[in-house]
């Protein structure tokens, strides 16, 4: 059973920055997996940010944060990444990482496992 800690939310000004981590704590490794990071929004539903695929390290982003958030991994650490920077009011949310056993995927259905969440909350 894979099992996802997110850590890195937290208050912070619009224009600023945060880095979100996500570590695997039952020693799996993330090699085997798509990993993605998704946000929730109150009232909203659970949306796609960022994903990376199993294979190749080929990453996606969704249109609304391309340019300003990278999705990243350290498979020495067993850690996934999300750079956020430029964060805008609208960025806030609840973060979540996931993973998955498909190849690579934007779509919430397709992964497997997933974090507790993360707060990023961005004043304006």
């Amino acid at each position: 059973q894979v099992q996802l800690v997110e850590s890195g939310g937290g208050l912070v000004q619009a224009g600023g920055s945060l880095r979100l981590s996500c570590a695997e704590a039952s020693g799996r490794t993330f090699i085997n997996y798509a990993m993605g990071w998704f946000r929730q929004a109150p009232g909203k539903e659970r949306e796609f940010v960022a994903a990376l695929s199993k294979i190749g390290g080929i990453t996606y982003y969704a249109d609304s944060v391309k340019g300003r958030f990278t999705i990243s991994r350290n498979s020495a650490k067993n850690t996934l990444y999300l750079q956020m920077n430029s964060l805008k009011h609208e960025d806030t949310a609840v973060y979540y990482c996931a993973a998955g056993t498909v190849l690579a995927s934007t779509a919430p259905i397709h992964y497997n496992y997933w974090g507790q969440g993360t707060q990023v909350t961005v004043s304006s």
